[in-house]
């Protein structure tokens, strides 16, 4: 044992604990002192020092999804580019802002330096295309053309070329099979706007900048199931920019297919026979204004008439989707725009409108049936009509005596036309209408699906225009003001017209119902509402919704969602009438109907052909083409803006449709293996086992000499008579009307 007392140990352990706690308390008020000074003394400071910090993200855009015609040919596809991209935000690190890096790219390029700074500026309310509206952190393509040698420049120079890059990427391609551009059908992309990505934050599919986006056509529609989506990686980076490391990444997922209902090959057909329609019609002239015909602008719809599939949509002018690719230029979207150019952005499929004529008549007979006439009644087919001190007359006034209505379509005899509709106009109660009027005519062209959207998949399609009391009433408060303001009693011409107008411009008068009868006046149809319409008559009276979509098929091909054909109602009109109005259009390209002349040596036995020639009167313009046809499987219905009659305009490249369809020659001899497509396609392409569509070659349209024909105008334009004839004094007389 120890001999040292324990209390001699004390003191030491005092002076260390004392020690101890003096170094403690030291790093405590040093620590303080330090917490004080970066919370409070320079806290703002690091506050937005540390705001600076942050996550940005880089985006690897989605595959999007190919858009296939109904045998599995890419319409739009994807194709590995070169694409010459700029980093805006090494750019602005530099002292002169890039400006010396992009020029020395414009001449690698073979580019203006301008164009490319301006790729590479942002875009705001003030800046016009060209400008890159997405992410300032997304590299900005300049350029998706570069050649090999290019790219091997720029990367060869990479100190000449600092944040630029040039790197193989999937980028879109309208592949135009056959030379078939489909461009109104298939639209086009552009980048996503500040303001879609403010409304899509909250949806089920938000937007990032760096999407392309579908501006019109089926591009537009099936956006969503084509855009998939893309892969992000976020990088933390601090106030500078620099990245400090990666905080995420998201797998980019491919878009899905979407097969359509279109044939490429008959899309080529379809788009080469209009385009010569028009050509071959500037060469004539107008016999009532002198001039050449300005053909100005045109379309054709085709379509299945079991189902309402669009097999075929043409628009002129047209254009070439594949300029939007990459950026479209400040001259090509002025091009795209103009008055000059005709707007050839507009698909005048569903978006043209214009007075039926006379192919309207099919909604006429249906009306005057259902208002008590009989169908094979005898109805005065004279060579005039007359109202007042207006004299309406047949072509030429050629006059039939009495007929069927099924004769009053072969011929396409006005007068029969105008003296049903405004005898109907008398039932209702004239300019003071009944309350219990039935206005068999307007409400039957409802019926029918016009003066409404036929509810196609594709964006932005017109209603048409049906003028019933309604519609005269609405446009009379619309423009009331205007016309008294303008009007002048005894004044000019024009002056006279407001003066009228401001008056008694809500009332339907005598000949509104006249003119609407045969199809003119404020009536406005759309070439697929007409082919709508017809195509129910072939079927039987169902009225289908227009579809272009067929079926969207996942990436991997394992899941296939089918878009069926929808019934959009019945026409109104029984079964009986139905085949009246199909025999009385058989008769119409039959010896002595408006048609024949451009159906000779058509097999009419082996396929059954219904046509209604139409000729509408337009304000200020030319007469406009319309030729409505079908068979038990297709309806084609073509319109030409300015372009003359229907049969003489448009009745050829209609005839050459259906031969390439069916593979029949000029003598009307089918050849089965030259056919296009003799029946409709109902199966989908075949998906392989990888998902991909092993897509049929398309042969280029090899159209075959046609010999030259004698031009015969139809007999269905309307042509006044000088004032001073003869007038109709009370109700005209009864022509059949059941009571």
């Amino acid at each position: 044992m120890s001999n040292i007392p324990e209390t001699g140990r004390t003191p030491r352990v005092q002076i260390r604990l004392v020690i101890i706690q003096v170094l403690v308390f030291s790093l405590l008020l040093t620590l303080g002192g330090r917490l004080w000074y970066l919370q409070i003394r320079n806290g703002d400071e690091y506050t937005a020092e540390a705001a600076g910090n942050g996550v940005q993200q880089v985006v690897q855009p989605a595959v999007r999804g190919s858009i296939l015609d109904a045998r599995g040919v890419p319409l739009a596809d994807n194709e590995t580019r070169l694409v010459v991209s700029a980093s805006r935000t090494e750019l602005l690190k530099m002292k002169d802002d890039g400006v010396g890096v992009l020029t020395r790219l414009a001449e690698v390029l073979d580019m203006k330096a301008k164009d490319v700074r301006d790729k590479v500026r942002l875009c705001d309310a003030k800046t016009p295309q060209p400008c890159w509206n997405g992410s300032p952190y997304q590299p900005i393509p300049v350029t998706d053309e570069a050649t090999t040698q290019q790219a091997l420049t720029i990367r060869e120079r990479a100190e000449d070329f600092p944040g630029i890059t040039a790197e193989p990427t999937a980028v879109r391609r309208y592949t135009a099979p056959a030379k078939a551009k489909t461009a109104q059908v298939l639209g086009y992309l552009s980048p996503v706007t500040d303001d879609e990505i403010q409304k899509a934050q909250d949806g089920p599919s938000p937007y990032l900048r760096s999407d392309q986006v579908g501006r019109s056509g089926l591009e537009r529609t099936y956006d969503k199931e084509l855009r998939g989506k893309a892969g992000v990686t976020r990088y933390e980076v601090d106030n500078l920019g620099r990245v400090m490391g990666e905080a995420e990444n998201d797998p980019a997922v491919p878009g899905s297919n979407l097969v359509t209902s279109l044939d490429a090959r008959v899309q080529a057909v379809a788009e080469y026979e209009l385009a010569q329609a028009m050509k071959t019609v500037r060469k004539e002239t107008d016999k009532i204004t002198g001039r050449k015909y300005e053909a100005d602008s045109g379309a054709v719809v085709v379509m299945e008439s079991k189902t309402g599939r669009v097999v075929s949509m043409a628009s002129q002018p047209d254009y070439d989707p594949n300029d939007w690719v990459g950026g479209i230029s400040g001259k090509q979207y002025a091009k795209l725009t103009s008055k000059k150019s005709n707007y050839p952005l507009l698909n005048r499929g569903i978006q043209g409108q214009a007075p039926a004529g006379s192919i309207f008549k099919v909604v006429s007979a249906s009306a005057a049936v259902r208002a008590g006439y009989d169908f094979d009644d005898r109805y005065n087919c004279s060579s005039s009509y007359s109202l007042g001190s207006q004299t309406f007359a047949n072509f030429e006034s050629q006059g039939h005596g009495p007929i069927t209505l099924g004769d009053a379509l072969k011929y396409s005899c006005n007068t029969v036309f105008y003296r049903l509709g405004h005898e109907e106009w008398v039932h209702d109660g004239g300019i003071k209408p009944k309350k219990d009027a039935k206005n068999w005519f307007y409400r039957t062209a409802r019926d029918f699906g016009l003066g409404a959207e036929t509810g196609i998949d594709l964006p932005n399609e017109v209603k048409g225009r049906i003028p019933d009391r309604q519609w005269k009433q609405d446009f009379w408060k619309a423009n009331k003001d205007a016309w008294c303001k303008e009007g002048k009693k005894g004044g000019s011409y024009v002056q006279q017209i407001a003066y009228e107008s401001c008056l008694e411009g809500n009332q339907l008068k005598a000949y509104d119902s006249i003119n609407y009868a045969i199809g003119q006046g404020d009536v406005l149809v759309t070439p697929i509402q007409m082919a709508t319409a017809y195509a129910a008559i072939s079927n039987g009276g169902t009225l289908y919704a227009p579809t272009v979509g067929k079926a969207v098929i996942s990436p991997d091909g394992k899941t296939v969602h089918e878009i069926e054909p929808k019934p959009a109602g019945k026409l109104p009109i029984s079964a009986k009438t139905v085949k009246d109005l199909d025999k009385g259009l058989r008769s119409v390209v039959e010896p002595g109907g408006t048609a024949a002349w451009r159906f000779g040596g058509w097999p009419q036995d082996k396929i059954p052909m219904r046509a209604k020639t139409g000729t509408a009167q337009v304000y200020g313009k030319q007469t406009t083409s319309w030729f409505a046809t079908y068979t038990d499987d297709y309806t084609i219905v073509m319109t030409i803006s300015q372009g003359g009659t229907g049969s003489g305009a448009s009745g050829p490249a209609v005839r050459k449709i259906y031969d390439a369809i069916y593979g029949l020659d000029a003598e009307g001899n089918q050849d089965v293996k030259r056919a296009l497509l003799p029946k409709p396609q109902t199966a989908l392409p075949k998906i392989q086992p990888d998902g991909s569509i092993r897509a049929p070659k398309v042969k280029p349209y090899n159209p075959a000499p046609v010999k030259p024909e004698g031009r015969q105008a139809d007999p269905e334009i309307l042509v006044p008579q000088p004032a001073g004839q003869p007038g109709l004094t009370g109700s005209p007389a009864t022509t059949g009307r059941r009571p």
